[in-house]
């Protein structure tokens, strides 16, 4: 705690409430350190001890067979297709039955509350783009999004400009669009 606050600085350190809340730090923790400007990457979220049960050998090269501790074990997938739109990509998905959720990481930028009543009108998709990245109080973020299959959602939001641990914003409802998407994945 370098600057005497009550949070650590390793938000790995922080008790989050669920699994999927923790779950989806560790995965924006993972992505703060490969650092900004990169493509979205995909996570399959397996449940830890149903690994270790099922696949110990596994289970120890993940690290998870010294420990008891419920939770769940992001497991990346291969890089998204270059080129391919999003929504596109996430409509070929199927999951196998042994995995309890997934996760996305993607950068964008946002615009704060109020920025739509300036927006263009009749403007296209090329234009609205352009607007926002030209608009002066836009904002670059990474968003961690992961669901679980069940229908559970959890956010994990970083601004670029609030780049530390500590600065995310955690919650259930901050990108439905996104979590909704990954969520019909396992539909």
């Amino acid at each position: 705690m370098s600057d005497g606050s009550n949070l650590p600085d390793d938000v790995s350190t922080l008790p989050a409430a669920t699994p999927l809340t923790r779950a989806a730090l560790e995965i924006d923790e993972y992505a703060a350190t490969l650092g900004w400007d990169l493509p979205a990457r995909l996570f399959a979220l397996v449940d830890s001890a149903a690994l270790r049960k099922a696949d110990p050998r596994i289970a120890k090269q993940l690290g998870l067979a010294d420990t008891e501790e419920a939770g769940l074990t992001p497991v990346e997938q291969d890089e998204l297709p270059a080129g391919m739109e999003l929504d596109k990509f996430l409509g070929t998905i199927a999951w196998p039955d042994a995995v309890a959720g997934c996760a996305l990481v993607v950068e964008r930028l946002m615009l704060p509350p109020g920025s739509e009543q300036t927006r263009p009108r009749n403007a296209s998709d090329a234009q609205l783009a352009e607007w926002v990245a030209n608009h002066p109080k836009r904002e670059e973020v990474r968003i961690t999004a992961a669901v679980l299959r069940g229908g559970k959602r959890e956010v994990a939001l970083r601004l670029r400009s609030k780049d530390v641990a500590r600065e995310v914003l955690t919650g259930p409802d901050l990108v439905p669009g996104l979590t909704e998407a990954l969520l019909a994945t396992f539909a």
